[in-house]
């Protein structure tokens, strides 16, 4: 029988904390979302809810239109997000295959420093255009500004895994007589498909999550989002905890089967397009 090195006793411990960390506030939630009003506020705490109930999902659903704020984040969610991989591809394979190594270096430059760039800047700027435009209140705009946002990072993911497609095989369909698209929806994309999945969940799951566009271009309560609807259970008059609770925990359902379904390919297509062969 193997020993357990100290080193590797430390790391287990330190994984296993993390894990607890990571695990112990969404028991929580779920269990805050299964208590009564009274009971969350009882002490001693009950870690395991004493009776079970649903009322405050019933709640959730019957005192708001969480089912039309779900609808609408689902929407913006997909759309959005089908965008954002669809222009990625097409601009990671052009700076992929740009010849010149200067100007791929600035273009690339160009894309790490919007990283750096905090939302909160762009708020105000993107306000004014869209209040100007008279686009402020519309899930088109918000569809727009979150492509925009998540670009940037899913061109540099889809740029690594064109960098490891050999070039000699968009060559040999160009002598096949196919096109630069051709050779690109033909032959490289069924390549780059664990790739573009991987692109899909980043920019999902991010705008699924986002809450201070949404927040600031977002007037009406026919387009409220999940997170900005969470958002409006925070009043004056106290917190909500059941049905905020009921709420999150619908809310990281699409999130979860999201990257339930796509785990191998985000985890295949992380790898791809993080080393470069």
């Amino acid at each position: 029988m193997k020993k357990l090195r100290p080193f590797s006793f430390g790391r287990f411990i330190l994984l296993a904390l993390y894990l607890l960390g990571a695990i112990l506030p969404l028991y929580w939630i779920m269990v805050t979302s299964l208590k009564g009003p009274k009971e969350i506020y009882t002490m001693p705490l009950r870690y395991i809810p004493s009776p079970i109930t649903f009322a405050s999902y019933a709640k959730l659903f019957s005192f708001s239109s969480f089912s039309l704020y779900f609808r609408n984040s689902l929407v913006i969610s997909l759309v959005s997000s089908l965008f954002a991989m669809m222009i990625s591809v097409l601009s990671g394979f052009a700076l992929s295959r740009i010849k010149r190594r200067k100007m791929k270096g600035v273009l690339q430059l160009a894309l790490y420093f919007t990283q750096t760039i905090p939302t909160f800047i762009l708020m105000v700027p993107l306000f004014t255009i869209f209040s100007k435009l008279g686009f402020v209140d519309s899930k088109a705009a918000l569809m727009v500004v979150y492509v925009s946002t998540v670009i940037a990072f899913c061109t540099i993911m889809s740029k690594g895994f064109f960098d490891r497609i050999p070039v000699s095989l968009e060559e040999a369909a160009r002598i096949d007589g196919c096109s630069m698209f051709q050779s690109l929806f033909r032959v490289v994309l069924p390549i780059t498909r664990p790739g573009m999945a991987a692109i899909f969940c980043f920019a999902f799951i991010n705008i699924w999550n986002e809450l201070f566009l949404a927040v600031m271009l977002l007037m009406s309560d026919k387009n409220m989002t999940v997170p900005v609807a969470l958002n409006s259970f925070i009043s004056k008059a106290g917190i909500s905890w059941d049905v905020m609770s009921a709420g999150i925990v619908i809310a990281l359902l699409p999130t979860m089967i999201v990257f339930g379904f796509g785990q191998k390919y985000i985890v295949a297509g992380l790898t791809e397009g993080s080393v470069k062969g």
